[in-house]
């Protein structure tokens, strides 16, 4: 469904994707960990092109396009496969959370004004805002305008979800409104991919779990082997840090 083939990624004299290869199945919520830095994020982006790999090849749905492509098509054709949800919500202040969810239907997809709204309205009512269709985002919570953002993800109907953090912005009594969201849309079986630190989702939530640091992966597996049973040391030192943290909050 995904192949990430060979993906560097610089910027200046920091290398921050040193040569990830990653093959992901059909319906696989893939939950990536690793310290600040160590390239989550910027792997997130070039699998959509909102950051150019300097090598490498991204397939989704058997469809490859390298990182050298020069055809725009190409490139918003891939990106049309996919949807993200950022840290910082991204949504337009100016419109309300029916108008945010409608907007990619309308200017992508050129769907009619009321076939969006009632698509758009779905959407919401799966994240459980319907009755906040016409709030500004202003008036609304963090976790609120996270929903709507995922609202937004799911109303494209993409092959591929990617959330890049999307629970670092919250404050804490909102994580679980949004990171319980996330799981009722990985049970539809849309292929996922989270960028996170929260363990408890990834042990609950995700069918394998990878451990990137310095650009590379470094272990990737089940959720139990990977969290419970990890093998390389650096691994283990990152979860032990993590679990330390968790456990003094």
């Amino acid at each position: 469904m995904v192949s990430l083939n060979n993906i560097y990624k610089h910027f200046g004299e920091n290398n921050v994707l040193n040569g990830v290869n990653i093959d992901i199945r059909k319906g696989d919520v893939v939950v990536i960990l690793g310290p600040s830095g160590s390239g989550k994020t910027t792997l997130l982006r070039c699998i959509n092109f909102l950051e150019r790999a300097d090598q490498g090849t991204i397939t989704i749905d058997n469809y490859t396009v390298s990182s050298k492509e020069k055809k725009q098509s190409k490139i918003l054709a891939l990106r049309r496969k996919t949807a993200m949800v950022f840290q910082q919500y991204n949504l337009f202040r100016n419109r309300t959370a029916v108008e945010n969810v409608m907007e990619g239907l309308r200017v992508v997809k050129k769907v009619p004004k009321a076939e969006a709204r009632k698509k758009a309205e779905a959407a919401l009512d799966k994240v459980g805002l319907l009755d906040k269709a016409d709030f500004y985002p202003a008036q609304l919570s963090g976790g609120q305008q996270q929903r709507i953002g995922i609202a937004r993800a799911l109303v494209m109907e993409p092959d591929l979800i990617l959330f890049d953090e999307p629970t670092s912005a919250l404050d804490p009594e909102l994580v679980g409104e949004v990171l319980s969201c996330i799981r009722d849309v990985a049970k539809t079986g849309i292929t996922m991919i989270v960028v996170t630190h929260e363990i408890a989702f990834a042990k609950e939530a995700a069918t394998r779990v990878i451990f990137m640091e310095g650009g590379v992966v470094v272990e990737d597996g089940t959720p139990d082997q990977l969290i419970n049973h990890p093998e390389n040391e650096r691994t283990q030192q990152f979860l032990a840090r993590i679990n330390g943290a968790a456990a003094s909050a």
